[in-house]
């Protein structure tokens, strides 16, 4: 991969999938492996962590998109996930507005700082 830069992943629904597949994101890896899943109401709850898994061990992913409530339904294998590369954001879909309260990935952050560091 030298000389390349790292992909985008994206675990969402179908509209927030297509978004991004229109804005030029989505490939396929040398095993013919995409880098995003499309989460409909028939997708189990196992195959989402196992896609999630899968995107984490992948050398040409550096970042993870997630729908926030999707993120919900694997939130031990995103709270297990300590490396800084690939990155996970949730965000929101047109049908789930974002919640800060629920994002571990910004509540570790938040721990990281004390309110004296901003002054």
């Amino acid at each position: 991969m030298a000389g390349r830069g790292k992909l985008i992943a994206v675990i969402g629904d179908e509209d927030t999938c297509t978004g991004f597949l229109l804005g030029g994101i989505g490939e396929l890896n040398k095993n013919r492996k995409p880098n995003f899943l499309v989460v409909e109401k028939d997708t189990s709850i196992t195959e989402i962590e196992e896609t999630f898994k899968s995107f984490l061990s992948r050398n040409d992913i550096g970042i993870i998109l997630i729908n926030q409530f999707i993120a919900e339904m694997i939130r031990h294998a995103i709270d297990q996930h300590m490396e800084s590369i690939p990155a996970v954001l949730e965000i929101p879909s047109k049908e789930h507005p974002y919640d800060a309260s629920k994002d571990s990935i910004l509540r570790r952050a938040k721990g990281m700082f004390s309110a004296e560091d901003f002054r």
